[in-house]
């Protein structure tokens, strides 16, 4: 794995931790072209960061600050690590928590976020994944957000908030990755 563009541009990551499913740089390259005015200054939350490349990533291309949430030990060290490899640990906050946890207390002091990045393990618990998407509320920015989730091709789609809409949906092998965005209401 390498990061594809940026100022951390073909910086080669660390070994993936073992249990860990890392979005293929093919995938990475997709969802960050369609983002990639969205990138430069945003606030980002990565959860179910795993190595911590979809987060690097935005960093590498410009965003002011990523936190990354993952309960594995092993997941957030290798977080640390390639966070050292590319140089951006200065604008980046590693949590080893469960994700769950993370979003119900609400850290309102590292938010608001523009940009989340969801890449779970394609066996979650739907009831899991829907309860983390419903509790994004008090952590997304006022206007403008959009919420990133990978799922296996095959897996079922979460219930989503209602002021949520898909707003693009792309796939890459056994990938789904669906962009979602906020409705706005009259």
């Amino acid at each position: 794995m390498r990061v594809i563009a940026g100022s951390a541009k073909g910086v080669r990551l660390g070994p993936v931790p073992p249990g860990v499913r890392p979005v293929s740089d093919r995938a990475r390259e997709g969802i960050f072209s369609s983002l990639a005015l969205e990138i430069p200054d945003a606030r980002v939350l990565d959860l179910y960061a795993g190595t911590g490349a979809m987060g690097i990533e935005a960093l590498s291309r410009g965003a002011e600050h990523v936190v990354f949430v993952d309960r594995a030990y092993q997941a957030s060290a290798a977080i640390h690590d390639n966070l050292d490899r590319t140089r951006l640990a200065e604008r980046a906050t590693v949590v080893t928590q469960d994700v769950s946890t993370f979003v119900a207390q609400a850290p309102e002091t590292d938010g608001p976020f523009d940009l989340v990045l969801l890449d779970p393990p394609y066996d979650v618990a739907t009831s899991e994944l829907e309860g983390v998407l419903a509790g994004l509320g008090p952590v997304l920015s006022g206007q403008g957000w959009t919420v990133v989730l990978t799922r296996g091709f095959k897996s079922s789609t979460p219930v989503i908030p209602v002021h949520w809409a898909v707003a693009r949906q792309l796939r890459y092998g056994d990938s789904f990755v669906i962009l979602y965005r906020e409705v706005s209401w009259a």
